[in-house]
């Protein structure tokens, strides 16, 4: 199988192109470092079966030979990212995801799009079941990535109705792991940067907000499931373990041994309160689940950004 990966030198790009190369696929990564980095794909790149193009999937998108699958995860995914890059994330949301489908088309590709939690907003239900329709504020600061997404989704859609493509959605929950930037501006990555160094670890409000982690490798397996034996209704795929960011800056100033206190910030606009995914539909459709344990992925996460963090 050949598989054409948008936003391929990204956190989730870069573990998903491995994956696909460890199951025998021919992959061609695309991306062009808006947001990516080649240093995510320094252990692909060298890979027999790897090859990589550098292009705006905003432009229209070509590829010489067969291609059996497009995997669209191009686009900013952090609120750092997306609040600097406002234009730049409706444009890969609507004009990447058009053209993404058009290669699908053009090539009789299978099609996925990498969706996310955030189509939910601060949800009024929770957890939250793919057939929860959410609530978005669209003038908002982060309705560009909100917006982008749901646009996106309603696009795939309509290339599946009309065009009779064969789609998938995958709402992607907050996912954690080595590669992620250390500027990234999500929990994870900020708390692991701060503790490593000794500095305060940021909280925003009083910490009560709760979000739900994966590991990485539990998303790839979702997303292949995906791929393999999914239909085109949307999936969450995500932890249904969840807990509060105050409680897991305590829980990464105890896995790290830092001597960083926790300080409160104000809560940024339209913070969604709760996060957690209904993953029922995963769980029967796909016979998927996460298998990682949060406090061993965040060891493994750990060890990554020591490494990191004490190379810089």
């Amino acid at each position: 199988m050949r598989v054409l990966v948008t936003g391929a030198a990204g956190f989730i790009g870069s573990h998903l192109c491995e994956f696909l190369l460890d199951r025998g696929c021919d992959v061609v990564g695309m991306d062009n470092f808006i947001t990516g980095s080649p240093d995510n794909l320094v252990d692909v790149s060298a890979r027999r079966g790897f090859a990589f193009v550098e292009h705006n999937v905003t432009q229209h998108i070509e590829l010489d030979g067969p291609v059996d699958c497009v995997l669209h995860f191009a686009s900013p995914a952090s609120p750092l990212d997306y609040l600097e890059l406002p234009i730049q994330t409706l444009k890969v949301g609507a004009l990447g995801t058009h053209n993404a489908l058009g290669l699908a088309r053009a090539k009789r590709a299978r099609f996925l799009l990498a969706s996310t939690s955030e189509v939910y907003g601060d949800p009024l239900v929770h957890p939250q079941r793919e057939d929860y329709w959410g609530n978005v504020n669209p003038v908002g600061p982060r309705g560009v990535y909100d917006e982008a997404k749901r646009f996106a989704e309603a696009m795939t859609m309509a290339y599946h109705r009309v065009h009779g493509i064969d789609t998938r959605i995958v709402r992607i929950f907050n996912t954690y792991g080595p590669r992620m930037r250390l500027n990234d501006g999500r929990a994870i990555p900020a708390f692991m940067t701060q503790a490593l160094r000794n500095e305060p670890l940021t909280v925003f409000g009083d910490g009560s907000q709760t979000r739900s982690f994966q590991f990485i490798s539990d998303l790839v397996d979702g997303v292949w499931r995906l791929i393999e034996r999914g239909t085109a209704d949307p999936v969450n795929i995500g932890n249904a373990q969840e807990m509060t960011l105050l409680e897991l800056a305590k829980r990464i100033i105890r896995l790290t041994g830092t001597r960083s206190e926790i300080v409160f910030r104000p809560l940024p606009v339209d913070d969604p309160k709760v996060r957690q995914p209904d993953i029922t539909r995963a769980r029967t459709l796909l016979g998927w689940e996460p298998h990682v344990d949060t406090d061993e992925g965040l060891r493994l996460t750990a060890e990554w950004f020591k490494k990191t963090v004490g190379g810089r």
